[in-house]
């Protein structure tokens, strides 16, 4: 009975400490995978979102066509 109880203790005991080092350890890496990943893909919808904006036949485009040919003439 008593080695049965040391063995099931050691489990345990090697059970707690892989789960506190893997927390203490691979924890702040996967905080910080996480993190990036979210800026990665606000970056990416923000670009997503300009693009579509100024895109070819948009009012935002042509604004700006039109800004830019209002300046040439202006500038001959």
């Amino acid at each position: 009975m008593g080695k049965a109880l040391a063995v099931l203790l050691a489990g345990v005991v090697g059970v707690v400490l892989v789960g506190w080092l893997f927390v203490s350890i691979i924890g702040p890496v996967l905080f910080y995978l996480v993190i990036g990943a979210i800026v990665v893909a606000g970056g990416a919808l923000l670009y997503a979102k300009a693009k579509r904006a100024v895109a070819p036949g948009s009012r935002n485009h042509n604004r700006i066509e039109a800004a830019k040919e209002t300046y040439r003439m202006r500038n001959r």
